[in-house]
């Protein structure tokens, strides 16, 4: 791959990683509203998102390689050195860590509201299966009493 080719798909990697962003952002929104069907729809693009990354992130890795390069951004910075569109290498390949962080960030937000809409979920099959554990109460004496019996929500 040549320096320019490497660029422009630096470039494109930034705009797609932008799209990410904001599909993980109407990820959210659909987890809030617990919208299942525009999740599965989100999904599927995100699906293509990433494999389209991963697919330029192992190209980007190859060329490194093979000019006998380290893959990483030492590396980079050494390739874009050789080159006349070096400074353009290093500011899209910077643009693109800060897309891809700004991703990360958005994955570990929309990861907590999952877990929240899980933990919601099976409060709520504990209260209508009549599992759910009474809390401790006080008897006269001030210590505290277990209560022995638990009543399913249809007799409550």
């Amino acid at each position: 791959m040549r320096d320019t080719e490497l660029l422009q798909q630096l470039t494109e990697d930034v705009g797609t990683a932008q799209k990410l962003l904001e599909l993980m952002d109407a990820e959210y929104l659909a987890l809030a509203e617990r919208n299942l069907a525009g999740l599965e729809a989100l999904l599927t693009q995100k699906q293509a998102l990433l494999a389209i990354l991963g697919q330029h992130g192992t190209l980007r890795s190859q060329t490194l390689a093979k000019s006998q390069l380290s893959i990483d951004k030492n590396g980079l910075a050494a390739f874009a050195a050789a080159s006349t569109v070096g400074p353009g290498i290093l500011e899209q390949a910077e643009l693109l860590d800060k897309a891809l962080e700004a991703c990360r960030i958005a994955n570990e937000r929309n990861g907590q509201q999952i877990r929240n809409n899980q933990s919601a979920v099976n409060s709520m099959l504990t209260v209508l299966q009549g599992n759910n554990q009474t809390p401790d109460l006080y008897d006269r004496r001030g210590s505290a009493a277990k209560s022995s019996y638990n009543r399913p929500l249809s007799q409550a």
